[in-house]
């Protein structure tokens, strides 16, 4: 397994070794001792799965009393997944980081805790899969408005994206800003 740092201290994105042949391939998805030794502390708790279709842009979410560590990946189709540094005493902080994530590399991405997350769906459909470092708790979820043009993400979109209500509605860089260095 290659780790690859990201500008976001604890952000990594990895690339699994893939054994395949014309019969197909195998690949290890979790080892908890590699990553570990890879630099991630936190204990995986809790497994998601989201199934979306093009377009769909989910995020950017986050959880305030009970921050999650996500390390996610795609199973099926393509992605570019984001992680926006919310963490006012990082040298990153408001800063954000982006990677596609695809059926063909099978690369990886290790979300730390403390930090936005969201994805737009590139491909046709796309299986995502999410382990996480704590359990989510809806009354705890925060966002941050996926296009602020104060963070200005570098989505990948040709088309105007699909978004929750939530979504639509999440407050603004300045002010989520506000509240973290309140």
């Amino acid at each position: 397994m290659k780790t690859i740092v990201t500008p976001i201290p604890d952000a990594l994105v990895f690339e699994p070794r893939v054994f395949g042949d014309e019969r197909g391939f195998f690949l290890e998805t979790f080892h908890a001792q590699r990553y570990r030794e890879a630099g991630i502390k936190e204990s995986f708790v809790q497994d998601n799965h989201s199934h979306s279709s093009k377009g769909v842009l989910r995020g950017l979410h986050f959880q305030k009393q009970h921050p999650q560590g996500k390390l996610v990946q795609v199973s099926r189709g393509e992605v570019f997944d984001v992680a926006v540094d919310l963490r006012p005493d990082s040298p990153a902080f408001g800063q954000w980081f982006g990677v596609i994530l695809d059926t063909k590399s099978h690369k990886q991405f290790y979300v730390p805790p403390g930090c936005a997350h969201g994805f737009c769906v590139l491909s046709d459909i796309a299986d995502f899969h999410y382990k996480c470092t704590d359990y989510y708790h809806p009354e705890d979820e925060g966002s941050l408005l996926w296009n602020d043009p104060d963070i200005g993400i570098d989505w990948p979109l040709d088309i105007e994206p699909q978004l929750s209500g939530k979504d639509q509605d999440a407050p603004s860089w300045q002010s989520l800003k506000a509240q973290l260095l309140g």
